[in-house]
């Protein structure tokens, strides 16, 4: 197992600012901690060897401490704030549960632990329903219904105290009825209570407090809706979760204002008990979507304090750096870009760093609980130790491929958190044969080749892309994607069309791009949301819920929202293989005039019959081109992979219908293409992930290597 773990308060950093890092050593051992710059990512001792460089003057001693994460959503609302005691109360909500026989969750609380006074609304397994009372003077009492909940039903509880009596009840109320199933009904009695004593809590909706402050047990899992606290007569407070959609905030509609906060990112935008199916647009009714799924292992933020700081100088260059932190028996690193000096560095080229998309596969358990994943690859899955640790902690939350505890989709992903597959030296399942690499470690072999070649490059993320739009890659001849950008938000999108459209040059460096559409949080940098809607890859988009609740925009497929990537770079996604890796056969369009200069000093006809990932540049995943999905016209396809294995399947949004040996039958190639841009640009696109993979192979000096230089070279120069 580990017992270093970190992660960072910021993804993107300048030179002049500030990052802070927060660290857990589980044994509290110290440990010692420096910033480098990473170039090669890749320990195959195949390819030409991990490569990291020290910074100077950044290097630290830390005493260790151990921090935990506190997985589980809930809200917290400040209802009771004076010195007097809670008395008579009637408090009710609607739920929806997921796993009504789990034992201990807590639909709502107003609880003081270290007194044991105030309430607890909670599932008790096959107890059913129950209500803890406590005076916080040793008085207790519990009741315990005994009825059923049917799993994804709406049902209305009720949780009531008389403190003049001391009775308690217990009420449960299906909304739909079905003969034969009793699953409504009410108990009550003498508590013997006569106050319950919470003075200064807090209404805790999905758990209750656990201790320290912060800290919740009990979490719920499904959804609540409209929840309503009375105190003797008087209303405390009615939260329309309607209200506020992609924010972190429940509002009260009642009089006393008892606004309250999300804790670790909950579902909205979600149906609610009147989602009759005739919109399916939150915004349109919200009445309809006045729902919050809460999960147990919800995690948005570990919340972990912070352990070291470094400011990154102000000469120092653009590019991949990392925290290390080590001791004898473990290290972590903790990424993280340095992007450009204010004013730039007077780089040509810009690489964008898809740290959306590393998010997008944050923590994935796909093969450890996927039972198709040995089918996927054709081999069995070789796990390390962050995946066995990743395994044995799910409160490190999960990935946007994954389902919760429930077995609903993760919807938003989060970089407040150690990411443990997002790291130099990982090696992951999908990563095919040979080194085995995926996102971020897959990308350093394009710094790798760039640091080889002598050729500056500036890093932004996809973060700094959505903050600041088209005016980030304005000062570049040449902007190049990685391997692997998937996730895209649409300002990010319009970002990459206007720097194309305006008369930049892209390089697309790999496949799979410009994919799902994402939002990234209104006001916490950091984290995003993705639904899946019509097509799935783990989960698909209940009914009605395909709106982003960040941004209010339809999710899914960039094809199916009319933006394929087939219009921005010639080439989208047809399918993938994750055990080996084919390679290239030259089309006529290669031997063309306008393609000269893309095959200068290249005489081979096959290309790319080597490399580090699979052995091939043509694998993983493939893109080609599709006229009817905007591949431009005067597009040039240069060469094309041929001779994939039987794992090379196509992309589930083209079977449209399911017939024997379509799999093998369908078109399932990567394409490699170039075309002018009508504003005096131009794209160059690999349709490959393991490209990159093969541009190290015989010391830089390989047919992959020289096209992608001749035609980086040409970007770089075409205006002079």
């Amino acid at each position: 197992m580990k017992s270093l773990l970190g992660y960072a308060d910021k993804i993107s950093v300048a030179p002049g600012e500030t990052i802070a890092f927060k660290v857990s050593s589980e044994d509290s051992a110290a440990y010692d901690a420096a910033i480098v710059r990473l170039f090669n990512a890749d320990t195959n001792p195949a390819g030409p060897g991990y490569r990291e460089q020290s910074v100077p003057d950044a290097n630290w001693r830390i005493a260790g401490r151990p921090q935990k994460v506190n997985a589980g959503s809930c809200a917290v609302i400040p209802v009771h704030r004076g010195p007097s005691a809670l008395a008579s109360f009637r408090f009710s909500v609607l739920v929806w549960p997921t796993l009504p026989d789990q034992m201990d969750q807590t639909i709502a609380s107003l609880w003081q632990p270290a007194s044991g006074a105030g309430f607890i609304l909670a599932f008790a397994g096959s107890q059913g329903l129950s209500l803890r009372l406590g005076d916080g003077t040793g008085g207790s009492a519990t009741l315990h219904l005994g009825l059923p909940l049917l799993a994804r039903h709406w049902y209305r509880v009720e949780a009531i105290f008389d403190v003049e009596t001391g009775r308690a009840q217990v009420r449960q109320q299906a909304l739909v009825r079905y003969p034969g199933i009793c699953d409504s009904g009410e108990t009550g009695r003498d508590t013997g209570l006569r106050g319950l004593g919470v003075e200064h809590a807090a209404l805790v909706l999905a758990a209750r407090p656990a201790g320290a402050p912060g800290r919740f047990a009990g979490h719920f899992n499904g959804r609540l809706e409209a929840p309503v606290l009375h105190c003797g007569e008087a209303l405390v407070g009615a939260w329309d979760f309607s209200v506020g959609i992609g924010t972190d905030v429940v509002q009260d509609s009642g009089p006393n204002a008892l606004h309250g906060t999300l804790v670790q990112g909950p579902a909205r935008g979600v149906a609610g008990h009147a989602w009759d199916g005739t919109v399916f647009d939150w915004q349109r009714a919200t009445a309809q979507y006045a729902a919050i799924h809460f999960h147990q292992d919800d995690c948005e933020d570990a919340s972990w304090k912070t352990d070291f700081t470094w400011t990154a100088p102000t000469d120092l260059p653009s590019g991949l750096y990392a925290a290390r932190v080590h001791t004898a028996q473990d290290e972590d690193y903790v990424p993280f870009v340095v992007r450009p000096r204010a004013g730039g560095s007077g780089a040509r080229l810009a690489l964008i760093i898809p740290t959306a998309s590393y998010l997008a596969y944050a923590n994935e358990h796909l093969a450890l609980d996927a039972a198709l994943a040995e089918r996927v690859h054709d081999h069995v899955p070789a796990f390390g130790p962050n995946d066995l640790h990743l395994a044995a902690h799910r409160e490190l939350g999960g990935s946007l491929y994954d389902v919760h505890d429930d077995g609903s989709g993760i919807m938003t992903s989060s970089r407040h958190r150690p990411i443990l597959n997002m790291r130099p030296k990982y090696q992951s399942w999908l990563g095919g044969t040979g080194s085995s690499l995926w996102q971020l470690a897959a990308d350093t072999h394009l710094l790798d080749f760039l640091d080889k070649n002598g050729i500056a490059c500036d890093c932004i993320t996809d973060e700094d892309l959505h903050a600041e739009g088209a005016a980030v890659l304005s000062p570049y001849a040449c902007v190049m994607t990685a391997t692997h950008a998937e996730y895209w938000s649409t300002r990010m999108h319009d970002a990459l069309l206007a720097y194309r459209d305006g008369g930049g040059h892209i390089m697309h460096m790999g496949a799979n791009a410009l994919y799902w559409r994402i939002a990234f949080h209104p006001t916490r940098p950091g984290i995003i949301e993705v639904r899946r809607a019509e097509v799935g890859n783990g989960w698909i988009t209940p009914p009605g819920e395909a709106v982003h609740a960040y941004s209010g925009e339809p999710g899914g497929l960039w094809r199916r929202l009319g933006r394929a990537p087939q219009s921005v770079v010639g080439v989208g996604f047809v399918g993938q293989g994750f055990d080996v890796s084919s390679y290239y056969r030259r089309l006529p369009d290669s031997y063309r005039q306008e393609a000269a200069f893309i095959f200068a000093g290249v005489s081979d006809e096959i290309i790319g019959d080597f490399g580090l990932i699979g052995g091939g540049a043509a694998g993983l995943e493939l893109d080609r081109t599709e006229p009817a999905l905007g591949t431009p016209p005067n597009t040039l396809v240069l060469a094309r992979s041929e001779n994939h294995t039987r794992n090379y399947l196509p992309t589930v949004e083209d079977l449209l219908i399911n017939y024997a040996g379509q799999a093998e039958t369908s078109a399932v190639y990567a394409e490699m293409v170039y075309f002018d841009c009508a504003g005096g640009g131009a794209v160059f696109a690999t349709g490959s992930i393991a490209w990159a993979g093969s541009l190290s192979h015989n010391g830089y000096k390989n047919n992959v290597s020289q096209i992608t230089l001749n035609v980086l070279r040409r970007f770089l120069h075409a205006n002079e």
